[in-house]
């Protein structure tokens, strides 16, 4: 091999440099990446102090305007206090908080986050789609969510859905509940085309109802997670809500075919059969909340509403530029 010239030697060192130099940079520009998204997730986390301990029986919402879970507070200013984590869909019941945050990019992902009473993350599960739905039990045990695979709205046709189910308790999740065996009009149902949204849990943390969409019909569901099967009640029901006593369900109910309002919100008895619409009168596109035995909310329009579930009254406006109520509850140990 030939002698390395003086010239040739310095073109090495300096090529030697110039790598080193890159690596430092690249080395120091995914450090920088990483610490901006501790920092970008650091911001969406809640503020010190901002819990659910405390608050058992108030209002939280999410702020339509900076995404922020806030609770409402009328001697606060502005009437919240608006330092909670920052969620696309979020519910909390019996000490536990569920948070669906919508992440950057396409395809579309998103990040389910669990939550403790203090707003505190204890676990992130990674899943395509984007943020629908989300429940948690009255125990605070069971959580399950909605995430549109594709599409982004139930007043289109073309959309299909994603719904998990998640026991604290064993840690157990089942990231797509479509396996579950259905039976409809009294047979054992297959069909590619089978669709699940909006989950509520039954308090025995066993039974729960949900939306399954199947030959463009939907049908109000009754699960069962110990002997893992469903069964079809009722025909056109979408994003149930059980009552605290479980004798009731409210639900959206379709009542148009037009793109603009197809849906009323709707309370149907479990023991009779009888069902009557609220006193709501615009197209609910939500999972209502019930606050109380007696009281329903609901998003619309850009704010959070009530109104009495027995079909009498009128809606009441409680939070403006909001969607997402939920009460603070602690643990049911029924």
């Amino acid at each position: 091999m030939p002698a390395l010239t003086g010239a040739s030697s310095r073109t090495r060192v300096w090529i030697i440099v110039l790598a080193l130099l890159l690596l430092g940079g690249g080395a120091t520009a995914y450090t920088l990446r990483a610490a901006s998204g501790r920092e970008s997730q650091a911001d969406k986390s809640a503020a010190p102090g901002f819990t659910l301990d405390g608050h058992t029986g108030a209002l939280y919402v999410r702020s339509t305007e900076t995404g922020r879970v806030a609770r409402v507070d009328p001697s606060a200013p502005g009437g919240r206090v608006a330092d909670g984590p920052v969620c696309d869909r979020f519910h909390a019941a019996g000490g536990t908080a569920l948070c669906l945050q919508r992440r950057p990019g396409v395809p579309a992902r998103s990040y389910v986050l669990v939550l403790d009473r203090r707003l505190r993350e204890v676990r992130r599960i990674a899943l395509p789609g984007i943020p629908s739905r989300a429940r948690v039990s009255a125990s605070g045990s069971l959580l399950a969510w909605t995430m549109f695979a594709t599409g982004d709205s139930y007043a289109r046709s073309s959309f299909s859905t994603r719904t998990s189910i998640l026991d604290l308790r064993t840690g157990y999740l089942v990231k797509n509940i479509e396996g579950i065996p259905l039976t409809l009009d009294g047979h054992r149902y297959h069909a590619p085309d089978v669709n699940y949204w909006g989950v509520t849990f039954a308090r025995d943390d066993n039974r729960f109802y949900a939306t399954v969409a199947t030959g463009g019909r939907t049908h109000l569901v009754e699960g069962n997670l110990g002997t893992w099967s469903a069964r079809a009640l009722r025909e056109n029901v979408e994003c149930p809500s059980l009552s605290p006593d479980g004798t009731r369900i409210a639900f959206k109910k379709r009542v148009s075919d037009g793109p603009r309002e197809p849906w009323r919100l709707y309370v149907y008895d479990l023991a009779t059969g009888r069902e009557h619409p609220v006193a709501e009168r615009h197209g609910i596109d939500d999972q209502a909340l019930w606050t109380d035995g007696r009281t329903l909310a609901y998003g619309y329009g850009g704010g959070v509403w009530s109104v009495p579930a027995d079909g009498t009254g009128a809606p009441r406006l409680l939070a403006d530029g909001a969607s997402s109520p939920t009460i603070a509850t602690e643990p049911d140990k029924s």
